[in-house]
């Protein structure tokens, strides 16, 4: 039958179809791939510039300077711009890359089980048209066979030589034959019947659930693969607002650019606070001559303040500790008797303002060793077994002698400095606040104010690299403590053994770390007795 190979044709286009289909969707999820591929590389590299770029410790000039200042902004923002990228990677790779190749698993799986349906319900009809077929052939070779018979049954009733026996025996075969033709024909229209009724159900049911699932399974690729289209636009404009924000802090960084106060930074940085020269006098050789005071009398040149290190034509002698590769890279201590001579004026009051904020902080700090090695004193004389408090007597004696050491020598640098600024000199030693370290008013206070978020991201670095930092420094964070301690002192804080502690102060020097336990409390405790935990 011809509809046989039509309907073959059909199951044929509509496999290239879906065929079809499935390779553009695996195409389109290639595409997807190496997008992403392309967006994490360009993330990358972005952040990748933007560490290259960001500023190094010990570059203390340019942390000075708004243009600076403003271009740390930039980096930053250029690497928040780069998290933003790596974030949409992972919604992509997550949303949109997964699904697709999870649905295209799930759609050869659907495709290939109708197109088995299809088969089946082929090979069903066409079992059904070889059943009615072999009927009817039956029937057809049996009313051949049964024409035969009558056309000799008429013959021997025409002959006259035949006789009635023979007759007789002629009907009973053509009977019996005919009853077997009556049967064949049934049996034909019964399964033709059977046929009839299965086809129309092949083409009226069968076949069409089967391309209405064909249908759906297109519909559906062209459908998960539009929603991707949206989903991958998607993804980008949820981090758009993060990004657009990171586009404003660049452009808020080009406007805080502000030259006027670089300028004055510099002015601040190398002004000298030398007088002008006087005005150049008329020499009358047949008089004799008179210069204003501050000229020589030999080449009338303006007289240059004495400066060590620095030759006459303003050169500077290199001295024999300059670029000095020193044992351990350790440089020596700082002269104490440094008073910065070789300056002019106003550098040389900087740096004396300079050394008077690093005698302090050194002050401070050994007043709090001090402090901690009383506690810790009075702590081992009531519990003998913790420790020997002569070697803490001992440790006192080198402490008091480094502070009357520090106190002399920030004495000393507090008067030369009173001197450089014409004022008059306070007792030295007794004022150690650090508020004064920069002047007030001067054009790098504001300068000053907005490093302070730059350079914080590097104190603790600073701090851990600091040579009289004690190495059992804990940072913050949680610890477990090794001994029981008794907490009588006040301030202090009962602890037991193995119990975790959440650190709120760190050790300063002295000794003595404050802590909270589980249940809110907080105190003091030794630092000997706590062990971090790497949380």
């Amino acid at each position: 039958m011809s509809w046989g190979t039509e309907l073959w044709d059909q199951f044929d286009n509509l496999e290239k179809h879906t065929q079809w289909g499935i390779e553009f969707l695996e195409k389109y999820s290639k595409f997807v791939k190496e997008r992403i591929e392309v967006e994490q590389t360009y993330a990358k590299l972005l952040r990748n510039l933007a560490r290259k770029y960001s500023p190094k410790r010990g570059k203390e000039e340019e942390s000075r300077f708004s243009v600076c200042l403003s271009f740390n902004t930039v980096l930053n923002e250029l690497n928040s711009y780069g998290m933003q990228r790596e974030v949409m990677v992972e919604e992509m790779s997550e949303k949109v890359q997964g699904e697709l190749l999870k649905f295209s698993q799930e759609l050869r799986s659907e495709r290939k089980r109708h197109f088995q349906d299809v088969r089946k319900a082929t090979q069903h009809l066409e079992q059904y048209l070889k059943i009615m077929d072999n009927s009817k052939k039956r029937f057809e070779r049996e009313w051949k066979e049964a024409e035969k018979l009558q056309m000799n049954l008429e013959k021997l009733e025409h002959d006259s030589n035949t006789t009635k026996l023979d007759v007789d025996k002629a009907k009973t075969q053509l009977n019996a034959r005919l009853h077997v033709v009556e049967e064949s024909k049934n049996e034909y229209a019964s399964q033709l019947q059977n046929f009839n009724q299965e086809q129309r159900k092949h083409f009226t049911v069968s076949l069409p659930q089967i391309y209405k699932g064909l249908q759906d399974l297109d519909e559906k690729r062209s459908l998960t693969i539009g929603e991707s289209y949206k989903a991958l636009a998607g993804v980008e404009q949820q981090i758009s607002p993060i990004i657009s924000k990171c586009l404003e802090g660049m452009v808020d960084a080009g406007n805080s650019v502000d030259v006027k106060k670089d300028s004055a930074v510099v002015v601040e940085m190398y002004k000298s606070g030398l007088e002008a020269p006087g005005d150049y006098p008329f020499e009358d050789f047949t008089q004799g001559t008179t210069r204003p005071r501050g000229w020589t009398g030999s080449d009338c040149s303006p007289a240059v303040p004495k400066m060590d290190g620095v030759t006459s034509d303003g050169k500077q002698i290199m001295g024999k500790t300059k670029n000095k590769l020193w044992l351990f890279g350790k440089k020596p201590m700082k002269n104490s008797t440094e008073d910065y001579n070789n300056l002019p004026p106003e550098q040389r009051r900087r740096k004396l303002q300079q050394r008077v904020c690093e005698l302090k902080k050194e002050l401070q700090k050994e007043l709090d060793q001090r402090d901690g090695m009383i506690k810790m004193k009075d702590l081992y004389e009531k519990n003998p077994h913790l420790g020997d408090s002569t070697l803490i007597q001992t440790s006192m004696s080198e402490n008091s002698a480094t502070i009357e050491r520090l106190q002399t020598e920030l004495a000393r640098i507090e008067s030369l400095l009173l001197e450089t600024k014409g004022g008059q000199s306070s007792p030295g030693g007794t004022n150690h606040n650090s508020d004064d370290c920069h002047p007030v008013g001067s054009p790098e206070d504001a300068m000053y104010e907005d490093l302070a978020g730059v350079s914080q991201e590097f104190d603790d670095d600073e701090f851990e690299n600091d040579d009289d930092v004690p190495s059992h420094s804990l940072s913050y964070g949680c610890v477990k403590a090794l001994y029981p301690f008794d907490g009588k002192d006040e301030g202090s804080l009962v602890i037991h053994a193995n119990e975790v502690l959440n650190i709120i102060e760190k050790d300063n020097g002295d000794g003595w770390t404050r802590v909270r336990n589980q249940r809110g409390k907080a105190g003091y405790v030794p630092t000997s007795y706590l062990e971090s935990t790497g949380a």
